[in-house]
């Protein structure tokens, strides 16, 4: 008996939950928490008012005339453009969560975070909202801007409502139980896309080279976080179709060209057969340094530019050319060193830059555009964000404001008229 004492003494030395041989170790680190909005609330924030100050640049859109400008998070301001030389600011739609816009057949359809909401301009001063279909961007979160990462679980929680914005909180943990969180480049971003054709009017709007709404047919094609999305628009009501499609290597942008649907990446161009518009189909890549990148295509010749300096890049400013006649296997051209592009745009052989002001060539050979003879124009002195040339006026949102030109003569680009952006 007094050896089974002795036993058990020894064993409980080791079992006693207070010891231990180890010292605790923590380890401290940055998040973004959300903040939210209750779902009605934030579902019932939709206005039209009397025209704002355009305070930030955003997303653009060309239609029957006017120009429709996002306010990021905000709404969206509406340009009568009749004029060129004289723009008028003549409403605001106010639309939390905003980010990006297109238009067809007199209907604006716009992400508002999570959801597509659509509305009638038929007279564009009194936009009129016509639905709302929910939950089709689960994950669309406001911009972070500060690096950090995002707590994702509680993020995509929804019965706390709609997140609109972040707080950053430092936190503490164990290190035998930390994880680490999921990393966000901030949810919206400014992800792109273009149309080589813009019409302008009629049935389809022009977008700047930053959409990331593309429309070709009937359908409107979206990207966000790693997935294609599809929405029948044949309807008064879009309908969504299946399943978004994983496309993964953070699909950025995303534009329509004949039968063709190319997506932009951090590090390369990915292009999809629309053959069978509700089943695209990959049929190649191209890769390039890492760097955001909005593309254009005209004629067969895709443009890329690669600015470096912001979440997407690294060290990279160029601006790269691409054979696309083979989908199947686009060839790489030609890549010139640039100061810091970012939007650009083609009509009929002119290219326009926004880099180090906008900067304009002829780009009817692609091998010799930076020759002298084809540097068509530099405007300085303006942080330009994006374009979209139609019918001899190039429309270009900058830091400080919505720039027109006319390049009527390619010979002779001269400035039009300069609406402000900013306080």
């Amino acid at each position: 008996m007094k050896k089974l004492t002795f036993l058990l003494l020894i064993t409980g030395v080791f079992v006693l939950p207070g010891c231990k041989d180890y010292v605790d170790e923590y380890v401290t680190y940055t998040v973004n928490e959300p903040v939210f909005m209750s779902t009605a609330e934030f579902r019932s924030a939709v206005d039209v008012e009397q025209p704002r100050s355009i305070e930030k640049q955003g997303k653009i859109v060309f239609y029957n005339d006017f120009l429709y400008v996002s306010q990021p998070e905000e709404g969206i301001h509406v340009i009568d453009n009749r004029d060129p030389s004289n723009p008028k600011n003549i409403a605001f739609v106010e639309l939390l969560g905003n980010a990006d816009m297109h238009v067809r057949n007199g209907v604006l359809y716009a992400d508002s975070y999570v959801d597509l909401v659509w509305f009638d301009i038929d007279d564009p001063a009194k936009p009129e909202f016509k639905g709302r279909k929910e939950e089709v961007f689960p994950q669309a979160f406001p911009p972070t801007e500060n690096g950090y990462g995002i707590d994702y679980a509680k993020s995509m929680d929804r019965s706390n409502g709609i997140v609109i914005g972040w707080k950053t909180v430092e936190k503490k943990e164990l290190v035998r139980t930390y994880k680490p969180r999921w990393w966000s480049w901030g949810g919206v971003s400014e992800d792109m896309a273009y149309s080589s054709a813009p019409s302008g009017g009629g049935g389809v709007g022009a977008v700047g080279s930053m959409s990331r709404f593309a429309i070709y047919q009937d359908n409107l094609y979206t990207v966000m976080s790693n997935y294609l999305g599809i929405f029948d628009l044949s309807d008064e009501t879009p309908r969504k179709i299946g399943q978004d499609m994983y496309v993964g290597f953070d699909v950025e942008t995303i534009f329509s060209y004949k039968n063709c649907m190319f997506m932009g990446t951090p590090t390369g161009m990915i292009i999809y057969s629309l053959e069978d518009p509700l089943k695209p189909e990959y049929q190649s890549r191209i890769t390039h340094v890492f760097g955001c990148d909005p593309v254009v295509v005209e004629n067969d010749i895709a443009y890329v530019t690669i600015c470096s300096g912001t979440f997407c890049g690294q060290t990279a400013n160029e601006l790269i050319i691409v054979d696309v006649s083979n989908v199947k296997q686009p060839k790489h051209i030609v890549t010139y060193n640039m100061e810091s592009p970012r939007g650009l745009g083609i009509d009929n052989g002119t290219l326009f830059v926004c880099d180090g002001g906008l900067r304009v060539y002829n780009a009817e050979d692609p091998r010799t555009i930076m020759h002298k003879d084809n540097v068509l124009a530099h405007f300085k002195n303006i942080v330009g964000f994006d374009v979209i040339p139609f019918n001899n006026v190039l429309m270009m949102i900058a830091e400080d404001g919505i720039y027109q030109y006319d390049y009527s003569d390619p010979e002779n680009i001269r400035q039009l008229s300069r609406l402000p952006v900013g306080k």
